[in-house]
């Protein structure tokens, strides 16, 4: 019997395997004989558009839409089993919003698998993800391995200065660390930011 109804939460830092977990599921369900989709979120400018590919290479097909709204009508329209939804943090829903799509989605027995960052580069709780996991049938917290000391990684760490919430990205960009690794480099950054904030101050 299939299982039907069911949100799958997948989440922690970059490079942790939330979205080879997904794509393990997914796989599963297919043998299964499920009816599903993939989706990724419109920003997402990484890899082969009509894919989702993983750190270690893993790819499925999926279809790229701008918001969660679409996700619904696509599953409700094509009498899906279950659909997976990749990079959650990045669709713009509202969080109570994206609680209901869910909720009219597996009451009409339809299984939703999804993977996303739980934090951040600041290590500040994205939304979406931090109001779904209450109502999360399954709730799995990935780990990467420290960049710097091999622990179990915490964070996201954006290796550029630049400040804004959502920056897309890959190894380029970001390396997982665990919690002391992250905040000695945090406070060096900080450190050095505030010398030279000192140093054009004395020009």
């Amino acid at each position: 019997m299939k299982k039907q109804g069911r949100l799958i939460v997948h989440t922690g830092s970059m490079f942790s395997g939330k979205t080879t977990s997904l794509w393990r599921e997914l796989y599963r369900m297919k043998i299964a004989n499920y009816k599903i989709a993939a989706f990724k979120p419109a920003v997402d400018n990484r890899d082969d558009e009509k894919k989702i590919v993983s750190h270690d290479n893993l790819e499925l097909d999926a279809i790229k839409v701008a918001d969660l709204n679409e996700v619904r009508d696509y599953a409700n329209k094509n009498e899906l089993d279950a659909i997976g939804i990749d990079e959650l943090q990045f669709f713009p829903n509202d969080p109570t919003e994206v609680i209901d799509i869910f909720n009219e989605l597996m009451k009409s027995n339809i299984t939703i698998v999804v993977s996303g960052l739980d934090m951040d580069y600041k290590t500040r709780p994205f939304e979406i993800i931090k109001e779904i996991m209450p109502i999360a049938d399954e709730l799995i917290k990935h780990h990467a391995i420290c960049a710097n000391c091999g622990e179990d990684a915490w964070a996201s760490y954006r290796k550029s200065t630049d400040e804004s919430r959502i920056q897309i990205g890959s190894k380029d960009k970001y390396e997982p660390l665990c919690r002391q690794c992250y905040n000695q480099k945090m406070s060096e950054r900080e450190k050095t930011k505030n010398q030279i904030s000192l140093e054009g101050l004395d020009n």
